[in-house]
């Protein structure tokens, strides 16, 4: 694979797919789901009635899209283009990939009241993103 792939990327579906990842960890780490118990697992509570600043989403935001453009190039390279493919696709890339490396990183992170808490939330989340990015942009060709 070289970077030529980037000019075989849809660009729509990779902007699609990023905000789509983007959102998902909103509803993720909110109230509604699982903010209070990823809260608790690090040791960290949002003071309250106040707003996070919006420099706060951004990063988040970008490495997203990030994703999305990495997941679109392995969909090109691996020439997956159906919702089946993509599912893998996203499977594969965030269990082996996201999820293994933040179990090492919460493994060895004595910092977090409850690291494998963490560790659970956020490689659930990055799993059920990647599979929403890879089946977005195998499928949107």
């Amino acid at each position: 694979m070289t970077f030529d792939v980037l000019g075989d990327l849809n660009w729509l579906a990779v902007l699609v797919a990023g905000v789509a990842f983007f959102a998902l960890g909103g509803l993720w780490y909110s109230n509604l789901m699982f903010g209070k118990q990823w809260s608790l697992a690090v040791g960290w509570e949002a003071p309250e009635g106040e707003r996070p600043p919006v420099s706060l989403y951004l990063m988040p935001l970008a490495t997203c899209l990030v994703s999305a453009v990495g997941l679109a190039m392995l969909a090109v390279a691996t020439t997956s283009d159906t919702v089946g493919e993509g599912v893998v696709l996203g499977l594969v890339t965030g269990i082996a990939l996201a999820a293994s490396a933040l179990v090492v990183t919460g493994f060895f992170d004595p910092k977090k009241p409850r690291p494998m808490v963490w560790v659970a939330i956020t490689s659930g989340y990055h799993v059920v993103g990647f599979v929403v990015v890879a089946t977005i942009v195998s499928a949107w060709t």
